[in-house]
């Protein structure tokens, strides 16, 4: 297990900061015809990933992007001191692994069973050609991304421990819920790396939230349901 200390350091916040936007242009070049599968299946391949494999190591050449079909993925950094700084959770739907240089500044890993869509990135260009839904995805998804590196970024730098958890089940909430019970495919561990707090703060602050009426924590460890969301909202204020 992978020590991380609550006050989050300048070094963790760059690390945040570092998932940017990268440039658009190339991708919407031309006449985009008519929508046709949202998915592009002929320029892409599926791969399967189990618990813990991993897709990229920071460093590998940026030759490919991803989609996310089923299951989660983590896209972390180490340290110099050799912590893990997880910068952010891919769910299903979520596209991810575009850089604006030739290498990919983070580690991809699995978070348990998951199923990738695998694109080439030289395929960018013929993507927004034949499918402009997909195109409208990339372009979306590479805004997100810098929304959410920013946010984070606020996240690790000013917010209490309570605050961040907030912020967090908010977000997952959003992402994997339609009525307020949580599923959460990530471990504790994860959570305490993604939000530069350690496990034990996580915890204690869940049982706080909980003993406060605001969320309700079932016998699975990581199913949460959400009984106050406007206490929450107030916390991620």
């Amino acid at each position: 297990m992978l020590k991380i200390n609550d006050t989050t350091d300048e070094t963790a916040m760059q690390a945040a900061l570092a998932t940017t936007a990268p440039n658009t242009a190339n991708l919407l070049r031309g006449p985009v015809p008519a929508a046709r599968s949202a998915e592009a299946p002929a320029l892409g391949s599926i791969r399967r990933l189990a618990k813990d494999e991993e897709l990229f190591a920071e460093g590998d050449r940026a030759a490919f992007f991803y989609k996310v079909v089923s299951g989660a993925v983590r896209t972390y950094k180490l340290l110099g001191d050799g912590r893990r700084q997880i910068d952010a959770f891919h769910l299903p739907g979520d596209i991810f692994g575009i850089e604006s240089g030739e290498e990919h500044r983070f580690t991809a890993e699995a978070v348990g069973d998951a199923v990738v869509i695998v694109y080439r990135r030289c395929s960018l260009e013929a993507l927004g050609a034949r499918d402009a839904d997909f195109a409208r995805q990339v372009v979306a998804a590479m805004m997100r991304a810098l929304e959410r590196a920013q946010d984070h970024m606020l996240l690790l730098g000013r917010k209490s421990a309570l605050e961040k958890i907030a912020t967090f089940l908010l977000d997952m909430a959003a992402r994997l819920s339609d009525d307020g019970a949580v599923d959460l495919p990530m471990s504790r561990t994860d959570i305490a790396d993604h939000l530069g707090l350690t496990i034990e703060t996580v915890s204690r602050s869940l049982t706080q939230l909980e003993r406060q009426g605001v969320i309700e924590l079932p016998c699975q460890r990581r199913n949460i349901v959400i009984r106050d969301k406007v206490a929450l909202e107030r916390l991620n204020a």
